[in-house]
């Protein structure tokens, strides 16, 4: 279906970049993106795959808002604690852009349920802040082949890749498992807007073909420094998840 006259003006900026246009941006209406946990991460990223016009996104989260939430989900406001993250994510996305389909699932997405779920997207955003659910969501993404993006963040640092299920690098290439349990570490709250937006980025250009991806490539930030470095990841033939 052609974009009507509204959806030519909201989405001008995009239609008239050349990698974009309106076939590109008609791709990304048609497209449907799984954002897991609708915390720092997937609060920023979010949002900005509704004002992109993802058609169909879906967001996954167990948790209810609470107060200390607040310094850095900037999806909930005050008015929304107590509610349950995806109910409030889904007001905020339908009030960005009522052309997005939203999608709440209101679980913890484990073992038993992440195949079913991702199967249903074009691409994953991994916004989940334990290391358990990051080789869950590695394993299930790899296991159905769909494509995703990992980030984490922790203090000033933050980092991410993209993984292409049984092409590159996946998240157990380079890390073999989590480390032991540490107390809960605080988090500059700007960080998740940086790294979240960045996912974004990578799912927008992976649905348009655009540019290059960070794939078998970790891309890490140190806001104090105010420093980027991409470090060389390679494929394990030996992973006994995508080996």
């Amino acid at each position: 279906m052609p974009l009507n006259k509204q959806q030519t003006r909201r989405y001008h900026r995009n239609i008239i970049l050349d990698e974009i246009g309106v076939e590109g941006q008609q791709k990304l209406l048609d497209s449907k993106v799984l954002v897991i946990g609708v915390g720092g991460l997937g609060s920023p990223a979010a949002m900005y795959l509704a004002a992109a016009g993802i058609g169909t996104i879906g967001i996954a989260d167990a948790d209810k808002i609470e107060l200390s939430n607040l310094q850095r989900q900037i999806i909930h406001h005050t008015k929304d604690l107590g509610v349950s993250k995806t109910d409030s994510a889904s007001e905020k996305l339908s009030a960005i852009n009522p052309d997005v389909s939203i999608r709440t699932y209101n679980l913890l997405v484990k073992e038993n349920n992440a195949c079913d779920i991702i199967n249903e997207y074009d691409f994953v955003l991994d916004c989940t802040d334990n290391f358990e659910s990051k080789f869950m969501i590695n394993e299930a993404c790899c296991s159905a082949k769909k494509p995703f993006s990992h980030a984490g963040i922790l203090e000033f640092q933050g980092q991410l890749m993209t993984i292409l299920a049984g092409q590159t690098a996946c998240y157990r290439c380079v890390f073999d498992g989590p480390p032991p349990a540490s107390k809960v570490a605080g988090v500059l709250g700007v960080l998740p807007g940086v790294i979240g937006s960045l996912q974004v980025t990578e799912a927008v250009k992976y649905l348009l073909d655009i540019g290059g991806l960070l794939t078998d490539t970790l891309l890490t930030y140190d806001a104090l420094k105010m420093e980027f470095r991409k470090v060389t990841v390679k494929r394990n033939p030996n992973c006994p998840v995508c080996g």
